[in-house]
């Protein structure tokens, strides 16, 4: 069974920087694509990263702020979010797929964290 922790989210204020984790646990994380996804209410999922393969991807709309990166040793997958806006504010959650390569479409995603909330104040 794999499941993922996230943790790192907080209150910040504009042009602030957080970082996520997210751990996993199970025997699948060294071959999957995993990924960074958002959410507001009322609105759908959207990804923001996605890291597999040794190819790193990132919504237009956080290029230049935010890395994702991952730690094989520590099973930890990372996103590093530089000059954030107010615009950021969402849960963000992490994700996993097994096969089917590096989607952005999150319904594609095998496994879920509980997700971890970012505001960003003006």
């Amino acid at each position: 069974q794999v499941q993922l922790v996230e943790s790192g989210g907080g209150s910040v204020q504009a042009g602030g920087s957080l970082t996520l984790s997210c751990t996993v646990s199970g025997d699948t994380y060294n071959r999957a694509c995993m990924g960074w996804f958002r959410q507001t209410p009322g609105k759908e999922r959207e990804v923001v990263a996605r890291f597999g393969g040794g190819i790193t991807l990132y919504a237009d709309s956080v290029k230049a702020r935010f890395t994702i990166s991952k730690d094989n040793a520590k099973n930890t997958l990372y996103l590093q979010m530089n000059s954030l806006k107010p615009e950021d504010t969402a849960m963000y959650y992490c994700a996993l797929i097994n096969w089917g390569g590096c989607p952005p479409q999150w319904k594609e995603y095998d496994y879920w964290g509980q997700g971890t909330q970012v505001t960003v104040s003006s």
